[in-house]
């Protein structure tokens, strides 16, 4: 395993490489067309802002398995491409909670006192007292977009200025609002009635260019904005002219569209405060997210644990431990059914019963995903991508909590919508020791180690067919390690399902569907 770190890091997160002995290079300041010709032979990648990882990287990557983001916002990684190809996306959302929220709150003082304009005032050797009259935040109203870690720590200093905080966020419920002591309100009412507005929003369609001229439009005469997330949730033409006109009175803009940047007309207005890019630029911030995104990448090359992933739900190493046989499990479910089915898929359907439902099932469902797909796509597939090239190809997923009571302690069922019928298999773990079993194939009751190549038949249920099956495997020299049958006595019609210790060839398998009374045969490879 290999890293290379793209960005700046503290020293503190490059000793985590180094007690984990995982070793690294560190090349900082590299191009994206770069970073494309030096990706081939690394396993991860540890970023800040600086490095982009664009599709061209991704695609030029051999080994890459994970991307490490020291801070929160991930707009300079292409997710889609990481996605498809399977690459873990991490960021470190609370490394740089407390830095960020300090500095939103001084950026709002220092835009209500006029303090940087003051000190550049009087570093020139003038005292213009006069000019520089600022505002009180007390008794004010804090308007507040995005109430994540963020946005909750500068609610809390907010209300510690005795100021009023409205708090707006599609995720914000009502018991943690009455906590937090803010008032949840829609979008419009904080335009309209907020004296300061913050936001503390990811970047993305919905909240590009979210204070806009129409929302400034809402605001009151006098309002005062903040923007230490991402660069274009403000829009920064728009913003310019409400300030010439006079409606936005004071404007703090840590972030901007393209960065760095050192022109802009907004730098020639007085009522704005600018800084490049300091929310999370403290010893502290710095300090954790390299030890934070430094760890995690470890984690994850080591034990396979996830956390704080951007583009798969994230599964710490205790719950990842438990879910280890149920994945394993249900990646062989997927393989089998993927093997067993004839016909175009429609939709593939899971079903879960029994203690499993204790449990995130989503890491199970991309395991399911991960065996059927290998079988249909040429793309390497994994944990992390099977869901995205699942939905490129069409495939409906339905993830089936059952909670009626099952003759197993858990119990995992894949059901393959086609247009010639639903056929199914089912599975579950035995013992301490976690064995899996497939336990049903289309409702007939078997227990088979999925493990292997099997055969699986379909037979009208008359005596001597075992035995027919038997002379022609022994003949090939084929030794059978497991067996199990089941017959529907109404429809007088069974499945066999044959643990076999030797690959079957073409010629083996004719052989055998010439028996008459068998009427399907699939070899399947687990």
């Amino acid at each position: 395993m290999k890293v290379l770190i793209c960005d700046k890091l503290s020293e503190k997160g490059k000793a985590v490489f180094d007690n984990e002995k995982i070793p690294y290079d560190e090349k900082v300041g590299l191009s994206p067309g770069e970073l494309a010709a030096e990706v081939k032979d690394y396993d991860a990648l540890v970023i800040r802002s600086g490095a982009s990882v664009t599709c061209e990287v991704i695609q030029a990557a051999e080994n890459l398995k994970a991307v490490g983001r020291a801070g929160v916002g991930v707009d300079n990684i292409d997710l889609d491409a990481a996605s498809q190809a399977g690459v873990l996306v991490m960021n470190t959302p609370g490394g740089n909670t407390i830095s960020t929220a300090e500095h939103t709150f001084s950026m709002l003082l220092s835009m209500s006192r006029n303090i940087p304009q003051a000190h550049a005032s009087l570093s020139s050797g003038l005292w213009e007292k006069a000019k520089f009259k600022g505002v009180e935040v007390y008794g004010k109203t804090l308007g507040l977009i995005g109430m994540g870690r963020i946005g909750t720590e500068v609610s809390k200093r907010a209300l510690a200025f005795n100021m009023n905080v409205l708090a707006f966020d599609p995720f914000l419920t009502a018991e943690k609002a009455r906590e937090l002591n803010v008032e949840q309100v829609e979008l419009d009412r904080i335009f309209k009635e907020a004296d300061y507005i913050t936001v503390h929003t990811p970047l993305n369609d919905k909240t590009r260019g979210l204070l806009n001229k129409k929302a400034f439009a809402m605001m009151k005469e006098g309002v005062r904005v903040i923007n230490c997330a991402r660069g274009g949730i403000i829009d920064e033409d728009d913003l310019y002219d409400a300030v010439k006109e006079g409606k936005v009175a004071g404007a703090a803009m840590d972030v901007f569209v393209e960065e760095p940047l050192t022109e802009h007309k907004l730098f020639e207005l007085p009522q704005v405060v600018v800084t490049p890019h300091l929310g999370a630029s403290t010893e502290e911030a710095q300090e954790n997210v390299a030890i934070q995104v430094a760890q995690q990448i470890c984690n994850y090359l080591k034990n396979g644990t996830i956390l704080n992933a951007v583009n798969v739900p994230s599964v710490d190493e205790k719950i990842l431990s438990i879910l280890k046989p149920y994945m394993a499990l249900g990646q062989k479910l997927g393989s089998f059914i993927g093997q067993f089915i004839s016909g175009p898929l429609n939709q593939l359907e899971i079903l879960y019963s029994g203690r499993v439902l204790d449990y995130n099932l989503q890491p199970v469902t991309s395991s399911v995903l991960q065996g059927f797909l290998a079988h249909y796509s040429s793309k390497p597939i994994n944990y992390i991508n099977a869901p995205y090239i699942a939905k490129e190809k069409g495939i409906a997923i339905s993830e089936v909590k059952c909670t009626h009571k099952v003759d197993f302690h858990e119990l995992i069922q894949v059901k393959a919508h086609t247009a010639k019928g639903v056929p199914s298999v089912a599975g579950t773990i035995f013992g301490s020791d976690n064995d899996p079993r497939i336990v049903t194939i289309d409702g007939y009751r078997v227990e088979a180690v999925p493990s292997g190549p099997m055969l699986v038949i379909t037979n009208n249920d008359h005596p001597g067919v075992i035995g027919k099956i038997g002379t022609i495997l022994g003949r090939h020299k084929i030794n059978i390690t497991g067996m199990s049958y089941d017959s529907d006595p109404g429809r007088k019609i069974a499945t066999i399902a044959l643990n076999i210790e030797n690959q079957v060839g073409p010629e083996l398998l004719e052989e055998l569907k010439n028996i008459d009374e068998i009427t399907s045969i699939r070899l399947i490879r687990l």
